[in-house]
Order: structure tokens, then sequence, then C-alpha cells
């Protein structure tokens, strides 16, 4: 009797085992958005940027100032001397 019992309780984690491996997933691949080159030309003073955030250099993305409008981003040189003036007033956004 105690055999039936031992037997019934392995098949019963056997079958939670796999029920468990068969609701697994795996991660999907996320794909990378950032700046892959940078421009040290102005933004023109009329664009209205509404924030920015620093992009850290992590191949395949480049140290860059990534700038935010309503409805584009400007990826621009962190050395160029005109950044820090456009800078100023601007939130820094997180990701």
């Amino acid at each position: 009797m105690h055999l039936c019992w031992k037997l019934a309780l392995m098949m019963m984690v056997l079958v939670c085992v796999t029920e468990q491996q068969v609701n697994y997933r795996r991660p999907t691949r996320v794909g990378v958005t950032c700046c892959k080159e940078v421009s040290k030309g102005r933004i023109p003073p009329e664009v209205k940027l509404i924030g920015y955030r620093h992009q850290n250099a992590l191949s395949p993305c480049v140290d860059a100032i990534v700038f935010y409008t309503e409805k584009d981003k400007y990826c621009s040189d962190p050395t160029a001397r005109w950044i820090q003036f456009r800078l100023k007033g601007l939130k820094e956004i997180e990701d």
C-alpha cells in the first residue's frame, strides 16, 4: 500500500514540474533604441525643446545629449560648445 502512495506522490510531483515548464516563457529580445551617432550642429532656436537626457556610451550607443521635442529627438555631441546654453531651463528626463 505504501508503494502505491509513493508512486502516486511521485506522479503528482512529475505532473507539477512538467506543468511549470510548459508555462515557462523565454524572455523576448528588446530592440536597442539609442543614439548611434551625434551631431555637433546647433538645434535651431525656433525648435522648442521640452527635455533632455544624457546617454552614456555603451556599444552600439554613443555618448550623447538627447534633446526631446513634442515629436522628435536630437542626438547631440555633449562636447559641443552650444550644449550648455540649450540645457538651461530644461528638465532632465528619466527613461
